[in-house]
């Protein structure tokens, strides 16, 4: 298995990033895509990534958090970063319009700005959305043929906003909170809606730890070791096999992403 959303730069991962990967090859993760967030986080996971090649790869973007802190729209440190060999996708880029950590009008620019770079690289993009379903897909609507995939990271909405990311033929990541028996309902529902080559899975770590793994992790960090258990579950919500769900996934996420991890 793929785990396509790491956040290894946290700082809850300083005192033993190391045993955490080492971890995750033990549970059966073949392959991690460390996230960036920011041009600075973007240029630390690149290089958290070339320090365990062809394990760890790592995306390019910002984050609609940080896109206040973008004042060239041109983005030429996330350019340079794309062409390196690590880097396999742009993003997280996207919106939202939960905590509004940067101004409407500037996350919009900003993912604005970062489809039309990755459909002139030619590279997938890795994509946030939260509370800003309409916007999202009609800023993402006009780009969508011009790039070559776009997934939509740890999904959680509803299923009509699923039905219509499916309609723009986006790949859909699935997180931990299909783990949750309160928050978790509809994505547990819906989750059998989404085809085996558009599905990927992802920790999201050190976030979303599983509420029902067993026994209970003495830590609320979550970690890529997890998830195979994330798997297991979506394979129950689904009617599938767990092998079933990871092998396909697997193979999605190397599809997609167009890598070929050891």
């Amino acid at each position: 298995m793929i785990d396509i959303g790491v956040n290894l730069t946290n700082a809850r991962f300083d005192k033993d990033r190391d045993e955490v990967i080492t971890q995750a090859q033990a549970a059966g993760v073949t392959g991690l895509i460390l996230t960036g967030t920011s041009i600075e986080e973007s240029q630390q996971v690149w290089q958290m990534a070339a320090q365990w090649p062809n394990y760890c790869f790592s995306t390019a973007g910002v984050h609609p958090h940080d896109a206040k802190s973008v004042d060239d729209l041109t983005l030429p440190a996330i350019r340079a970063l794309a062409a390196k060999p690590e880097v396999v996708a742009i993003g997280e880029c996207g919106l939202d319009f939960n905590r509004d950590f940067s101004p409407r009008p500037q996350q919009e620019a900003v993912f604005e700005a970062q489809l039309a770079l990755a459909a002139e690289l030619n590279m997938p993009v890795f994509m946030h959305c939260r509370d800003a379903h309409q916007r999202f897909i009609d800023i993402l609507t006009p780009w969508r043929n011009k790039l070559p995939a776009a997934v939509l990271h740890c999904f959680t909405g509803s299923e009509q906003e699923l039905r219509e990311c499916l309609a723009l033929d986006l790949h859909i990541g699935i997180t931990g909170w299909v783990c949750d028996e309160r928050r978790g309902t509809e994505l547990r529902d819906i989750v059998c809606h989404i085809p085996d080559n558009r599905l990927m899975i992802e920790t999201d770590c050190p976030y979303l730890l599983p509420r029902d793994y067993r026994p209970k992790p003495k830590s609320s960090r979550n970690e890529p070791q997890f998830l195979p258990h994330i798997a297991t579950v979506i394979a129950a919500c689904r009617g599938q096999q767990a092998a079933d769900v990871m092998m396909n996934s697997r193979a999605t996420t190397q599809a997609f992403f167009a890598i070929e991890p050891c």
